[in-house]
């Protein structure tokens, strides 16, 4: 048997699977089945060093994945349930987290498996007018993830420095560039100083939580007792809904997957998703511990007996920018400092997810690969614009109000990126003998449509309440109703084209089936086990993070 240069093939594919460069061979047959044999014994003793050293070069995608659950939007809306709802609103961030862990080890294997991330298949499958649609919905809620991370930003700078909370928005478009400027040190290093200040913020709250000591039954009750007591219960439950499944956040974690060496066979990829699964569970195990004690710190301090009426008045209204009094029984007159300087944390690292989100969407959809310093300039002054107005006109409680506004607003936006990942993560045409099992396919698609289901069920309601009991004149009841029905149907027209829409686009190349150029044909065809990249041109200009 022939095995001349079978090392040689085999970088030339695992580069190929890593740059997503074409491969273009131009040896005779023997020699391209030798060298392919060659590859499959290499791959095969390559893929039995299993341990930690492997499972920690996968670490680094599920985290930084993870800052957007830990952003400022899902601190005020934790911060809200907790003192208006205590601890019976828990279940809804358990509930999230485990449909969170879900669909992004969903997103992680379609990237892992199809050399692809979730926009540039969405463009492939997708006519040129819903692709066009799905687009901009994506920028959309890539900036309405944006605007809690301009507010908490300008919240911190607020505490901090004491100026308005209008101006500190306008200064953080000079903190995207100072972030940017901060990246050429490097993106790990960059991630590490970000979420080691993040969790400063975490065991605060956790000192905080032994010094209240929470009923434990009452927490424990709250976590796996679904209720939606009390006014208000349902939209706060909506609103955390949104900030825990954010839809970018499905297209970030198909692209930070394919910066990992995967050695392209299937036991390799099977590996490498069970890797980036681990990760993906330690990182959002770590994001829940930290919204539990968030929630329960809140609802504790607010519910105690002995409350002050001035903190009585912040918990009526609690927001971001006065939610420091809650870690003054741990940090003392200390505690607004370092809770600002968390909070800035927060908003920072939560613009890396978003300014990646964003650049992943543009390329894959529309093949712009748009420079990053550009990128997060544009999207940041987009956000700035309504931050800035209802700043300016509403004061910090208008802008705390617009978080929650932000977080409903991903919550309903989540199908347009939700059905697609579960339909694409379940076809054998995407995905070949990697597709989902039957019991993830139930299970996603029962929680992600009802998900779907309440999100249309409260827009509906909503809307029809507020219609009914509000004081405007019949006229412009009337006027409301023939501009906002129709776009609800549109909506519900959208989820169920998506849902029920057969799926065209053929991504997944058997090895069996393939043919290389001058020909290893059917009797020299690749093992089984090999799985050759499809030809594809990506992510050449963007940093990944490595």
């Amino acid at each position: 048997m022939e095995m001349n240069n079978g090392g040689e093939l085999g970088r030339e594919i695992i580069a190929a699977r890593l740059s997503n460069r074409i491969i273009s061979i131009g040896t005779p047959e023997n020699e391209n089945a030798s060298r392919i044999e060659k590859l499959s014994n290499h791959s095969n003793e390559d893929e039995k060093s299993y341990g930690w050293r492997k499972f920690l070069a996968h670490i680094g995608p599920g985290f930084l994945v993870s800052l957007a659950y830990l952003d400022p939007g899902n601190l005020e809306t934790d911060l809200q349930a907790g003192a208006d709802h205590k601890y019976e609103l828990l279940w809804v961030i358990l509930i999230g987290l485990v449909f969170a862990l879900i669909i992004q080890s969903l997103a992680a294997n379609l990237g892992v498996t199809t050399g692809r991330h979730l926009a540039e298949l969405c463009k492939e499958e997708y006519p040129k007018i819903v692709k066009l649609c799905l687009w901009l919905l994506a920028e959309v809620a890539v900036i309405a993830a944006d605007i809690p991370e301009v507010i908490g930003t300008a919240f911190a700078l607020n505490i901090l420095f004491h100026i308005p909370v209008w101006t500190g928005v306008l200064i953080t478009g000079l903190s995207t560039l100072l972030l940017l400027g901060l990246q050429r040190y490097g993106i790990r290093k960059l991630e590490l100083l970000i979420s080691i200040l993040v969790f400063v913020m975490a065991a605060c709250y956790f000192g905080e939580l032994s010094y209240v000591k929470p009923p434990a039954v009452e927490v424990l009750k709250g976590l796996f007792i679904p209720r939606l007591k009390g006014n208000g219960a349902t939209g706060d439950a909506i609103a955390l809904l949104g900030a825990l499944v954010m839809p970018h956040n499905l297209f970030l974690h198909s692209a930070l997957v394919l910066s990992r060496k995967t050695p392209p066979s299937k036991s390799g990829i099977n590996a490498a998703c069970r890797y980036f699964l681990l990760e993906s569970g330690f990182a959002l195990f770590v994001a829940l511990l930290i919204n539990v004690a968030v929630v329960s710190v809140s609802g504790t301090v607010c519910a105690a007996e002995n409350l002050s009426q001035d903190n009585a008045d912040k918990c009526s209204n609690l927001t971001l920018n006065s939610a420091s009094f809650l870690l003054k029984n741990v940090l003392g007159k200390s505690s607004s400092i370092v809770y600002a300087i968390a909070l800035l944390a927060s908003g920072q690292s939560s613009t890396i997810t978003g300014t990646y989100a964003g650049q992943y969407i543009m390329q894959g959809f529309l093949n712009i690969k748009m420079r990053n310093w550009l990128r997060n300039l544009m999207t940041r002054c987009i956000a700035i614009a309504p931050s800035l107005i209802v700043s300016i006109i509403g004061g910090s409680s208008g802008a705390g109000r617009l978080i929650i506004i932000a977080s409903m607003i991903l919550s309903f936006e989540l199908p347009f990126a939700l059905i697609p990942l579960l339909k694409f993560s379940s076809s054998k045409t995407k995905m070949g003998p990697h597709k989902n099992s039957i019991y993830i396919i139930v299970a996603s698609w029962i929680l992600g449509v009802g998900i779907i289901g309440i999100n249309i069920y409260y827009l509906s309601t909503g809307f029809v309440d507020w219609l009914i009991h509000n004081k405007l004149p019949k006229v412009a009841n009337v006027f409301i109703g023939l501009i906002v029905f129709p776009i609800m149907a549109i909506y519900i027209l959208s989820v169920l084209y998506l849902t029920f829409r057969k799926d065209t686009a053929v991504t997944f190349i058997n090895p069996n089936d393939v043919e290389m150029e001058k020909g290893v044909g059917a009797t020299n065809a690749p093992p089984n086990d090999i799985v050759l990249v499809p030809y594809r041109e990506d992510l050449a200009d963007i940093p990944l993070p490595q």
